[in-house]
C-alpha cells in the first residue's frame, strides 16, 4: 500500500553518510511536516537547526495524509464555545486561519510547485442539520468566513452543510520536499533517548540547546506522561479515477461519513475510522472501495493507504514547552485528523517559544494546560480501554494453537506454554512475535486490514515480522521464523 502523493513526488535526494555535529542550537527529532517547518522557521531567524530522523524525510504520517489545509477540523468551535469559551474559541480559529495564510506566502515566496488550490471546505450530514447549523455560527463568530448551506455538488442529498471559504489543498510531499532541501536532515538516524541537553542517536550524540519533539508521538515516558492523555486512532483513504472531480473539500460528521476531495484526475475517498488495535474484521480498503463503485461504477482504483492519528482529551493539540520539569523541551503532537495546518501552528508557536516571543494562541495549545470540562468523557473512556487491554495481557488464555491460523491469517496463539502472535503466510510460513508491546506492555492485536500487529492502548504498531511502524514504542518486537 503506498499513498498517491508517495507515488506522485519525486524522491528527495539527501546524504545520510554525513558526520553529526556535536552540538547545535535546536534539535528537532521527526523530519515530518512540523518538524521540518519548525526548522524551516528556526533557521529563518538564525537558530542552527539540525533535524533527525529514524526513516526516510516525510515517511511517517505526512505522506499518508488526505492533505486538505483548512481550519475546519469537524465539529470543533461550538464544542469550544461550550466546553473552554468564546475565546478559546476565537484563538484556535486564528491559529489555524494563520497556518493557511503562512502556507500561501511560503509557496508564494519561494515558487514551491505542490498542486496549491484554494477552494472551500464542507462539513455535511445526510441526516441532521442543527449541530451544522451551530458549528456554522460558532465558526462565523470565531472569526471565520462560514456559512450553513443546504446543497452542494456531492452525488446525493444532504440535510446541510457548513461551508469554510479561504480553504485549501496540496501535494503534501512536494511542499515538504521543498522545504526540506534547504534544510540539514540526518536520515536513517535513530533517537534512543534524551537526557537534558543530550541527545543519543545510533549514530552519535548531540548537545542540543532546544530538543523538540516532533515524532508524531513522543517517546518519552516521563515527564510529561502523554501516553495518560492520548490514544490513537486509524482511517483508511483510496485514490479513484473516472470519479467525480469536486471543487471543494467534504468531510461527512455522521457514523461512517466520508471523506472527499480532487487530486488532479484522481478523487481521494477517505473513511473507515476506529481506534487503533480495534478493527479484527479488517476489509476497510474494501468498504471504501466498494462504496466508490456504488456512486461511479467505473471507476477504478489507483491507490490506498492508512493514516494514524494521535487524539488528546480535549481534541486540542498539545504544542509548546514539553514539562515544566525540562524547559528546554518542546513537543508537537495529538493534532487529530488536522495535521496540515496543525503542523504549521506547531511551527509558529514552537519558534516563538524557542525565541522567548509571546503568541497569544500558545494559551489554548499548551501542554500543560487544565480542560477538565473538555476532556473528562475521554479520560475515563482512555482509563477503561487502558485496563481492559492490559488485562487481557495477563488474564485470558488463548485456546488456539498455531494449527488453528489458516494460511493468509494471523492471531495471538499458545505455543510453548507462551502467549504468542502469529502470521501464517499462504505457503504455510509462520511468523511469531512477542505479543506483549514494548512500550508498556499491552498485549498486541492483529489487524488483517493491514498485516500489523496493533496496540490498542498506546497505538504502537508491528508488521507481521516485528518491525516497528509507528510509536511511541522504540523496540521491534522479538520475532522467528518457523517452517
Amino acid at each position: 500500500m503506498e499513498s498517491i502523493w508517495k507515488q506522485t513526488a519525486k524522491p528527495l535526494k539527501t546524504e545520510s553518510s554525513a558526520q553529526l555535529p556535536e552540538k547545535a542550537e535546536a534539535v528537532v527529532i521527526g523530519a515530518g511536516l512540523a518538524g521540518v517547518l519548525t526548522a524551516w522557521f528556526l533557521n529563518q531567524q538564525g537558530v542552527q537547526t539540525v533535524v533527525l530522523e529514524a526513516g526516510r524525510t516525510g515517511s511517517g504520517q505526512t505522506c499518508n495524509t488526505t492533505a486538505k489545509v483548512t481550519s475546519q477540523h469537524s465539529i470543533i468551535y461550538s464544542k469550544l464555545e461550550k466546553t473552554m469559551g468564546q475565546k478559546a474559541a476565537w484563538l484556535y480559529a486564528r491559529a489555524n486561519e494563520e497556518a493557511i495564510s503562512q502556507y500561501r506566502s511560503l509557496i508564494r515566496d519561494l515558487d514551491i510547485q505542490c498542486g496549491w488550490k484554494e477552494c472551500p471546505a464542507y462539513l455535511y450530514s445526510e441526516k441532521e442539520s442543527k449541530s451544522l447549523e451551530e458549528e456554522a455560527r460558532a465558526a462565523a463568530a470565531a472569526g471565520i468566513r462560514s456559512e450553513f448551506v443546504e446543497k452542494t455538488e456531492l452525488p446525493f442529498p444532504v440535510r446541510g452543510a457548513v461551508r469554510f471559504s479561504g480553504q485549501a489543498q496540496f501535494h503534501p510531499l512536494q511542499f515538504l520536499y521543498a522545504l526540506a532541501g534547504r534544510l540539514k536532515i540526518y536520515e536513517h538516524t535513530d533517537v534512543l533517548r534524551v537526557e537534558g541537553d543530550q541527545v543519543y542517536t545510533s549514530r552519535g550524540n548531540i548537545r542540543a540547546g532546544s530538543v523538540i519533539f516532533a515524532t508524531h508521538y513522543p517517546f518519552p515516558i516521563r515527564p510529561g506522561y502523554y501516553f495518560m492523555r492520548m490514544h490513537q486512532e486509524r482511517s483508511y483513504c483510496i485514490a479513484v479515477e473516472g470519479a467525480m472531480e469536486p471543487d471543494g473539500m467534504y468531510l461527512g460528521i455522521d457514523s461512517g461519513g466520508l471523506s472527499f476531495r480532487s487530486y488532479g484526475k484522481y478523487l481521494v475517498l477517505g473513511g473507515g475510522q476506529h481506534r487503533t488495535g480495534e478493527n479484527p474484521a479488517g476489509g476497510q480498503y474494501e468498504v471504501l472501495y466498494q462504496q466508490a463503485r456504488q456512486l461511479w461504477p467505473s471507476c477504478s482504483l489507483q491507490a490506498s493507504w492508512s493514516a494514524q492519528d494521535c487524539m488528546t482529551l480535549d481534541g486540542i493539540p498539545y504544542i509548546g514547552k514539553f514539562s515544566n520539569k525540562v524547559p528546554h523541551w518542546y513537543v508537537a503532537t495529538g493534532f487529530g485528523k488536522w495535521g496540515m495546518t496543525s503542523s504549521m501552528a506547531a511551527a509558529q508557536l514552537i519558534s516563538d517559544a524557542v525565541l522567548h516571543r509571546e503568541n497569544p494562541c500558545q494559551e489554548i495549545y499548551s501542554p500543560q494546560r487544565k480542560t477538565i470540562r473538555a476532556s473528562a468523557g475521554n479520560f475515563l473512556k482512555d482509563g477503561v480501554h487502558a485496563v481492559k487491554d492490559l488485562s487481557r495481557r495477563f488474564l485470558q488464555i488463548p485456546k488456539e494453537t498455531l494449527g488453528h491460523i489458516q494460511p493468509g491469517h494471523g492471531g495471538i496463539v499458545s505455543y510453548k506454554g507462551e502467549k504468542i502472535g502469529v502470521y501464517k503466510d499462504e505457503e504455510g510460513k509462520c511468523y511469531l512475535v512477542h505479543a506483549a508491546c514494548p512500550h508498556l506492555g499491552c498485549q498486541l492485536e492483529w489487524n488483517p486490514a493491514e498485516k500489523s500487529w496493533d496496540c490498542p492502548c498506546h497505538g504502537s504498531r508491528f508488521n507481521y515480522q516485528g518491525h516497528l511502524l509507528d510509536n511511541p514504542a522504540q523496540e521491534e518486537l522479538k520475532h522467528e521464523i518457523i517452517f
